[in-house]
């Protein structure tokens, strides 16, 4: 469990939302954290990466949101909730994981999680959640029930529609937190990549960084260049041009690259 605490500049505000990353992938957690720091009225307190770590962390640092990831080594995320409750925590919980089961979905439903985020997914998508969350977390801070429009009211955010995408199906042996990395890796890079230099930018393997690769070249993510040095085999480089937008009823919408422009 890592404790975040005094790393910020100052004072928070009242009103600002102190939240807890709760994922088993090291690199998934600081990308989530980095994520939530860029909203202005979040900040992460703490990173916890097992269940245990996350009902400990919740413990000492009595956040008011969890970001839960639900493939846990020890718990599965689902479970860690009635801990909390039991442990009198009222922290609202987020769940963010790649299980689109809707029998998880229902089961996130029937444990009370404010949100329901599937990976990968980019800062905007989370962003908006977040910002959601905090408006309607001030309405029931703020509110006077005086009579049924007053409970209206504090529930109209309640129901809003989730829109949400998800990358194409990976194939057996990729998983879903490495995809996420490496094709967020190839659409930040400054042109192209070799599958050396995205392993030397994400920890992973060359091997596994190419076969990454190649798969995004597969399913349209990402086109191949070669380049021809003074000797030996081309180098293959890779460069981002979009990927399918999923509705939420798993149908190809369309593929925008990045600058939002469709192909």
């Amino acid at each position: 469990m890592t404790s975040t605490h005094g790393e910020h500049a100052g004072p928070a505000r009242a009103d600002t939302i102190d939240v807890l990353v709760v994922d088993d992938d090291f690199m998934v957690a600081r990308v989530h954290r980095a994520f939530v720091d860029r909203v202005e009225a979040c900040r992460v307190v703490g990173v916890a990466s097992t269940g245990e770590q996350a009902v400990a962390a919740v413990d000492e640092l009595r956040p008011d949101l969890v970001l839960l990831d639900l493939y846990l080594p020890d718990l599965f995320g689902l479970d860690v909730i009635p801990r909390l409750r039991s442990a009198g925590h009222d922290c609202d919980v987020m769940a963010i994981s790649a299980a689109r089961e809707a029998e998880t979905v229902r089961g996130a439903v029937r444990h009370g999680v404010v949100d329901y985020l599937l990976k990968p997914f980019e800062f905007e998508d989370l962003r908006a959640r977040l910002e959601r969350y905090a408006v309607q977390r001030g309405r029931l801070l703020g509110t006077v029930v005086r009579g049924q429009a007053d409970v209206d009211r504090v529930l109209a955010g309640a129901a809003a529609p989730v829109v949400t995408y998800a990358a194409p199906m990976l194939p057996k042996g990729m998983s879903v937190e490495t995809a996420e990395l490496v094709e967020r890796t190839l659409r930040e890079a400054d042109g192209t990549l070799s599958a050396t230099e995205c392993a030397a930018l994400t920890g992973v393997s060359r091997v596994s960084a190419r076969r990454y690769l190649e798969h995004f070249h597969t399913v349209g993510t990402a086109e191949v260049s070669l380049r021809y040095g003074a000797a030996g085999r081309p180098e293959r480089r890779y460069r981002f041009v979009g990927r399918p937008l999923r509705q939420a009823d798993g149908r190809a919408d369309e593929v925008r690259p990045r600058g939002g422009a469709r192909l």
